[in-house]
């Protein structure tokens, strides 16, 4: 993440407006751009080919795949990206990068498996119960599976700092969505449905090959070192459940609602809540900035800090170091709560608006009734976020793995509890269960604040314990043998 905040330093340093808006431009092109040129793809798409002539079956199932594909592309595709990104950036530090392409090659076939392994079945329950046919559902499954390529290689690219290349790479690929989905639509008389699914695919599949090819232009050395990553797994397995948990944590409160009797099932295969989904999409939005100000803020401000820090540890004094560790905690909730302060304000400056405009758009009603608590929810889930990356940086990997369960579990049984309230108050699992999170990890940091010099002094191990059931303790010092010892002299 440094990568960034050297950028932003530099434009940030000249201290004037026009710098403040580029670094805010900037922070968001690098953060969130992807997911605008696929939102404003499938729009122009709508437009072009006449969407909302189509019959509401056509459109639904249309939207309910669509929806599917990127839920899903990104569940299967999430578990293993912490724990990929710590190797390759322990790789790049000791500048081993021969042994990057192993990992990107066991990487992509855990990924290709695993995301299968719960795409096939779907897709033969769609094509057999659903009667849906062959062909809508062999597009759909192509589209997921190139979505999970495309996350996939995009962990690469962003360790690589190369964030302008995964932007353009998307406008391409966006931009051949839209081209074959017109010409299978106007020129070969192919259905609006099919035709804009089978151009997401393309556009997907560009946008993946595009990504795959830079991976490989800057890595040609493959030291055929796979047992390492397979090592990673073993030793760092809570950062699979951590990911897993957290992006379960963003769905799960739909899942809950799909099982009600608001729901809408969609040939008897893809059930959704289209009041509650878009209510849900609107309220991310209102909050997501948040990932753009506090990373902006965090590489600009605490990582110095933390380095600082680190360096005192290294070569430094027993006062240095207490110095730097009181600095790096002060500015740990400095930024937290600048981050409360700004998003605070562009929440209810965008909750504003929506209330406003968006009922000219058709889209009011209930939406706008679960849209406010869902507002809230998801404020606070991009806060307890902040607080599990801080404590990433602490690599206190079972309490980033304990906050993520936290924020999940709770969001599910609130969630379970709050589909049974008024409509307003439907939101509020993921207001309980986003809190529940941002406090089991502002206690879980106050720890890691208070037992620092024991994490980063008393870690390691003056003997090697080797294998075997039996063998000796690797204890070497103890306090209270001293002092028992002490007394017996004393008596």
């Amino acid at each position: 993440m440094a990568g960034i905040g050297v950028k932003l330093n530099k434009i940030y340093s000249k201290n004037t407006i026009t710098t403040n808006l580029i670094g805010f431009a900037y922070s968001t092109i690098i953060t969130i751009a992807p997911m605008i040129v696929v939102i404003g793809a499938i729009i122009i798409m709508q437009l072009l080919l006449g969407f909302t002539k189509l019959d509401y079956f056509s459109r639904e199932l249309y939207a309910c795949t669509v929806l599917y594909i990127f839920i899903f592309g990104l569940l299967t595709a999430s578990p293993f990206n912490a724990l990929l990104s710590r190797y390759l950036s322990d790789i790049i530090y000791e500048e081993r990068y021969e042994d990057i392409l192993p990992c990107y090659y066991i990487g992509l076939g855990i990924n290709v498996v695993f995301s299968a392994f719960f795409g096939i079945p779907f897709c033969i329950w769609e094509l057999v119960v659903g009667k849906v046919a062959p062909v809508f559902v062999f597009a759909g499954f192509c589209g997921f599976m190139a979505l999970v390529l495309v996350f996939y290689s995009m962990l690469y690219l962003s360790i690589c700092k190369d964030y302008g290349r995964i932007s353009l790479y998307f406008i391409f690929g966006m931009g051949l969505t839209i081209l074959v989905s017109f010409v299978l639509n106007k020129v070969f008389g192919m259905s609006t449905t099919l035709a804009m699914l089978i151009g997401l695919d393309s556009g997907f599949a560009l946008t993946a090959t595009l990504e795959m090819a830079l991976v490989r232009s800057y890595f040609r050395e493959n030291s055929g070192n796979y047992r390492a990553v397979i090592h990673y797994f073993k030793k760092y397995w809570q950062l699979v459940l951590t990911n897993f948990f957290y992006t379960l944590g963003l769905y799960v409160h739909n899942f809950v609602f799909w099982t009600t009797d608001m729901r809408m099932v969609v040939a008897d295969t893809f059930v959704c809540m289209p009041t509650y989904d878009m209510a849900t999409c609107l309220a991310m939005f209102t909050n997501i900035s948040a990932s753009v100000i506090f990373i902006s803020r965090m590489e600009m401000n605490f990582h110095e800090k933390y380095k600082i820090y680190s360096e005192a540890v290294i070569g430094g004094r027993g006062m240095d170091i207490a110095n730097a560790k009181s600095r790096m905690f002060e500015q740990l909730k400095h930024e937290i709560m600048n981050l409360v302060r700004l998003q605070f304000i562009v929440t209810v400056i965008l909750y504003l608006l929506f209330i406003i405009f968006m009922p000219m758009f058709g889209f009011g009603g209930v939406i706008l009734q679960i849209y406010p608590c869902l507002a809230a929810g998801y404020f606070i889930m991009f806060l307890m976020y902040g607080e599990l990356l801080f404590l990433y940086y602490f690599s206190d990997l079972n309490g980033a793995m304990g906050v993520a369960f936290a924020f999940a579990a709770s969001t599910l049984l609130g969630s379970i509890v709050s589909c049974h309230l008024s409509t307003i108050w439907f939101g509020l699992g993921l207001v309980f269960g986003a809190f529940v999170g941002f406090t089991v990890a502002y206690f879980r940091l106050r720890s890691v604040e208070k037992n620092l010099d024991v994490h980063i002094f008393c870690n390691g191990n003056l003997l090697d314990r080797g294998p075997g059931k039996k063998q000796p303790s690797n204890m070497v010092f103890n306090n209270k043998s001293i002092e028992n010892r002490e007394e017996k002299l004393r008596s």
